[in-house]
């Protein structure tokens, strides 16, 4: 005796048929995705409760640091690697070139007693 539901088609579906069938019917079940974008309604974005020049200084910090162990990596590249043509050792030398001195000096302005 044949097991299993008859076939609604004149073949049998295939397992890529039947899951096709299947993940359009889910999709007919579930209500649509709500996507509700920030209008200028909405409040600023603010980091942690820090202010702007507080949250400059860390950012430049953080590029400071990123950037020392970018000059580390680059130091403990092979020889035979650092006078390569690699994008690696091209962008490593990039990255150590900048001079970043200046963002660390910068200091942003503050804005009408808020921050």
């Amino acid at each position: 005796m044949p097991r299993g539901r008859t076939p609604q088609g004149e073949h049998v579906l295939s397992n890529a048929e039947r899951q096709a069938r299947h993940r359009a019917r889910q999709r007919m079940q579930q209500p649509p995705v709500v996507v509700r974008s920030r209008g200028s309604t909405a409040p600023p974005i603010k980091s942690a409760g820090r202010s702007r020049p507080q949250r400059w200084r860390a950012a430049a910090g953080e590029l400071l640091a990123l950037q020392a162990e970018y000059a580390a990596w680059l130091a403990a590249l092979p020889a035979s690697l650092q006078d390569s043509a690699t994008a690696t050792a091209h962008a490593l030398q990039a990255i150590v070139n900048l001079d970043l001195d200046e963002l660390a000096t910068i200091e942003p302005p503050r804005g009408y007693g808020r921050d």
